[in-house]
């Protein structure tokens, strides 16, 4: 399996706190900037491009002769939706959306008077049908929202890591899949450290930006990082 981790594009609370460095004001699961949208349709694009004289015995380290990209995931927040949508519509693939892979914390906004985080519902079904049509949502998405629980502690975040990981293993692991994996920059972290085995460090921190694409290959004899948080296909002034 190549697997493919990308962040998605700029979103409101991205760019909110690049303006102001604070959290206030903050929607509990923002949409994608102008911005971001723009950097959703790079990175699509990007992942379409492929040189059918490049020989891929050649090795494709860089992937030169482009991505062959067999699977696109995401998680349920709207802006890696928004941002796998553009992805899995360029590549003419299914978009289908993982509960496991959202940013960390969850569906939440702080309380207006103690600021303890309080769990909201997220989105629901027939806002995913609406806005979204191609994406594949789990069977238990319904009315209700997708999230519904608590913040989500930290201490929880590693092991919803590791068993995302272990899925994606199952699925995909002694496969000649190329797996596309929209997420989130916080999340990245406890992913990296699940995926390779090590231990997660806030001290040690993994820096992905906006429509980022780190390469991870795996194989029955290694595990191999080709590159981590290419963004060379954007031009610098939609690099956030």
């Amino acid at each position: 399996m190549q697997l493919y981790l990308i962040r998605h594009g700029q979103s409101a609370n991205n760019h909110l706190w690049e303006r102001t460095g604070s959290n206030v004001g903050r929607h509990e699961d923002p949409e994608l900037t102008s911005l971001g949208r723009q950097q959703a349709a790079l990175v699509a694009g990007f992942l379409q491009q492929a040189d059918p004289t490049f020989d891929e015995r050649d090795r494709n380290p860089q992937n030169v002769a482009g991505f062959g990209i067999t699977h696109v995931y995401c998680s349920l927040m709207v802006r890696a939706v928004a941002t796998g949508a553009a992805i899995a519509g360029a590549l003419g693939l299914p978009l289908v959306g993982l509960r496991d892979a959202h940013e960390t914390g969850g569906i939440y906004q702080p309380d207006p008077v103690t600021g303890v985080p309080i769990g909201l519902p997220g989105r629901t079904r027939s806002y995913f049908t609406a806005h979204y049509p191609q994406l594949r949502l789990p069977d238990s998405v319904d009315e209700h929202g997708w999230w519904n629980r608590p913040f989500e502690e930290d201490s929880e975040c590693l092991p919803r890591a590791q068993r995302l990981t272990a899925w994606l293993l199952a699925q995909h692991g002694n496969t000649e899949d190329r797996v596309a994996l929209v997420t989130h920059g916080g999340f990245y972290n406890y992913l990296m450290a699940a995926l390779l085995d090590i231990p997660f460090d806030r001290r040690r921190w993994f820096v992905l930006n906006n429509v980022g694409i780190t390469r991870i290959d795996f194989a029955p004899e290694r595990t191999r990082i080709v590159y981590m948080n290419r963004a060379d296909f954007l031009p610098k002034a939609l690099i956030t």
